[in-house]
């Protein structure tokens, strides 16, 4: 390294990288104490806290507060869709227009699955059901069959409805327990 000056900046530089070397030595791990001017060693500084322990992995958080589930609500049973609950089993009396529908994560008569079009002159029993068998893998993601459910359907067919009005019946497919006991949770998905 050239310094350029006079010789008294020379050591002027010289003397500023010494203390800056000094200071930075001391400063590193295995320093030790030196002695100053007196001939005694400066007073130890307070020794610093200890370093604290690794706390490991943080605890679970707590799982958030759960909602309440879903009031239950009247519907008429031709707007029924996927995914709802039912707060009784399907009526048989076409008299009865309205269904309760009901949380699915709560007790339930019966899950509505699927829905689909049938044209009018096929809205027969042996239809519905093979139409409801084929729907349930789409909901569910396995086969009707085994699955230890019962499958309720309603269909909505006007009375003005005849191969000259060509437009289609309704199918809404339900699962139930087959010994009529209540359900808790979907099956969508499962």
């Amino acid at each position: 390294m050239t310094i350029r000056g006079t010789p008294a900046a020379r050591l002027a530089v010289l003397a500023g990288a010494a203390a800056v070397a000094v200071t930075v030595a001391g400063c590193g791990p295995g320093a030790t104490e030196t002695p100053d001017a007196t001939g005694s060693a400066p007073s130890p500084a307070a020794p610093s806290p200890p370093a604290p322990a690794p706390a490991g992995p943080p605890a679970p958080a707590a799982p958030p507060p759960s909602a309440p589930p879903a009031p239950a609500t009247s519907t008429r049973w031709v707007d029924l869709r996927p995914g709802q609950c039912l707060a009784d089993p399907p009526p048989v009396d076409p008299a009865v227009v309205m269904v309760t529908v009901v949380d699915c994560a709560g007790p339930h008569a019966g899950e509505v699955f699927h829905r689909t079009g049938l044209a009018v002159n096929t809205a027969l029993a042996d239809v519905a059901g093979s139409a409801c068998a084929a729907g349930f893998p789409d909901y569910a993601g396995r086969p009707l069959a085994g699955a230890g459910y019962a499958v309720s359907y309603l269909i909505d067919s006007d009375q003005n409805r005849t191969s000259a009005v060509a437009e289609p019946s309704t199918l809404i497919c339900v699962l139930t327990d087959p010994g009529g006991a209540t359900l808790t949770g979907s099956v969508a998905g499962r």
